[in-house]
């Protein structure tokens, strides 16, 4: 299966660099998880810039995004859902955690993605 390509606003790079240098504790307790293939055998990338956007976690393999939602979400709602649909119509697909249960129990965060992974691949 060829994977989709999805270009992005070069400004973006350096803004994705800055995000991961100042990363949340869930959202580095969640890359200590992902990174090296650690699940699945799965390649993702950390604050991976897609057209107009930066996503938290991304997997071109399955067009997987996944994003860990905290307090500065809370006052984003329309715009998280306006950029969602956005990047959906390109083939991306959402995982969605809450700040506090990545912290809280990220075996079970782990295990909800394990799952979506093998009844989507």
């Amino acid at each position: 299966m060829k994977r989709t390509i999805i270009p992005y606003k070069p400004y973006l790079k350096e803004l994705a660099r800055q995000l991961r240098q100042n990363s949340t504790l869930s959202e580095t307790l969640l890359w200590n998880e992902l990174k090296g293939k650690k699940l699945l055998g799965l390649d993702f990338d950390r604050q991976k810039p897609l057209s107009n956007y930066i996503v938290d976690f991304y997997c071109k393999e399955l067009m997987l995004a996944i994003e860990v939602d905290g307090d500065s979400h809370d006052y984003k709602y329309e715009e998280d859902c306006a950029r969602q649909a956005e990047l959906e119509k390109l083939g991306v697909r959402f995982l969605k955690f809450d700040d506090a249960a990545v912290k809280r129990d990220i075996s079970n965060v782990l295990r909800e993605i394990e799952g979506w992974v093998l009844k989507h691949q």
